[in-house]
């Protein structure tokens, strides 16, 4: 567009001319792109997007919309949807003191999103199209902070799936314990391909906990797997074991589902990329330009992702041994591992354990 380079100056008067929605209209334009991109693509069924939200410290004052966060930093919260193999689709620009938890934005973002796909995969769900509409199931996955059955029903008004963490309410804890006991109610995890790992396993609790107000076809499944060195442990202390727990209304056997949750780990590397790629960086004092900004920092990475070859690395579901270490043989291959998440180690407590 400018050349090689462009100079600070340059940058700064063409983001800075987008104006308000600018952003939006960035982001909005990758639709054409991607549906040429993802045409001849061998995809795995469903497709699915990870929705999260991400702290971005700033140093300055001067920012429009920079507020002290929960976590006693000072910036901006953007909420990012992605798809599960890292490729972003969409980022809401929101000020540091916006809530992770926010409905609203949960499910403006979700729509956003949806709106950027091939119309293949966005069939019957722009615009409230009916379910006999659609071509390709989505399914949408958030940690803690998705959790409202409000954003439940959100998802199935618009013909998504949801997989989302549970509450870590008294009834759901009374559950989690009479599955750990009864070995008929629980099976063991998938390892990957079809394998399974035997010293975890996962368990459908849906008629032994309270689903009210969820929609119809909700369940609740959870995970135990052992202890990891220095994993904190908060419930069940003598059975050496961590707990996680979500809904869903995905079907197949609790190991199915449990493993295409257990993948929204993948979210928090998807992050961390669109924070290198300049996300973490808001270099502009205005609002919208910062908007603008980040829409350009999710495109570039979405190229990137699309131009990457394919990866051989072995995914985290088949490089864990049966005691959840890394085989010596795969280290040398292995990538790094992204940067825990808040939610990671706290054990049933709260059961976002994703």
């Amino acid at each position: 567009m400018f050349g090689d380079a462009a100079s600070d100056s340059t940058l700064y008067r063409a983001i800075r001319g987008l104006g308000a929605g600018g952003g939006e209209a960035l982001s909005a334009s990758t639709v054409a792109v991607r549906e040429r991109l993802w045409a001849g693509a061998e995809r795995a069924e469903p497709l699915v997007v990870d929705i999260d939200s991400t702290p971005v410290e700033v140093h300055s004052e001067n920012k429009q919309g920079a507020a002290p966060d929960d976590k006693g930093g000072y910036g901006f919260r953007p909420m990012v949807c992605s798809a599960a193999g890292g490729e972003p689709l969409w980022v809401k620009q929101r000020p540091g003191n916006a809530a992770a938890n926010s409905i609203s934005d949960h499910l403006e973002v979700l729509d956003a999103a949806v709106a950027v796909l091939p119309r293949a995969d966005a069939a019957g769900r722009r615009g409230g199209g009916g379910g006999d509409l659609v071509r390709r199931p989505l399914v949408a996955r958030a940690d803690a902070a998705g959790r409202s059955t409000r954003i439940a029903r959100g998802c199935r008004d618009r013909n998504v799936g949801y997989c989302v963490s549970a509450r870590a309410a008294a009834g759901v804890r009374a559950a989690v314990g009479a599955a750990s006991s009864d070995p008929d109610r629980r099976q063991d995890a998938e390892r990957g391909a079809g394998r399974r790992r035997s010293r975890a396993q996962a368990a459908d609790l849906t008629g032994t906990a309270d689903l009210s107000g969820r929609p119809e076809g909700t369940r609740l499944v959870a995970r135990r797997e052992p202890l990891r060195p220095g994993a904190q442990r908060s419930l069940f202390d003598s059975d050496h074991r961590r707990y996680w727990g979500f809904c869903t209304d995905q079907s197949g056997e609790p190991a199915r589902p449990d493993r295409l949750m257990r993948s929204h780990a993948d979210a928090a590397d998807a992050v961390r990329r669109l924070k290198g790629s300049g996300l973490a960086r808001m270099p502009f004092t205005d609002w919208d330009a910062n908007a603008a900004w980040a829409a350009l920092c999710m495109i570039g990475l979405a190229l990137v992702k699309e131009r990457e070859p394919p990866r051989v690395l072995p995914t985290p579901l088949n490089s864990e041994s049966e005691n959840g270490a890394i085989p010596a043989e795969k280290r040398a291959v292995t990538s790094p591992s992204p940067t825990p998440t808040n939610n990671q180690g706290q054990g049933l407590d709260r059961l976002v354990i994703y």
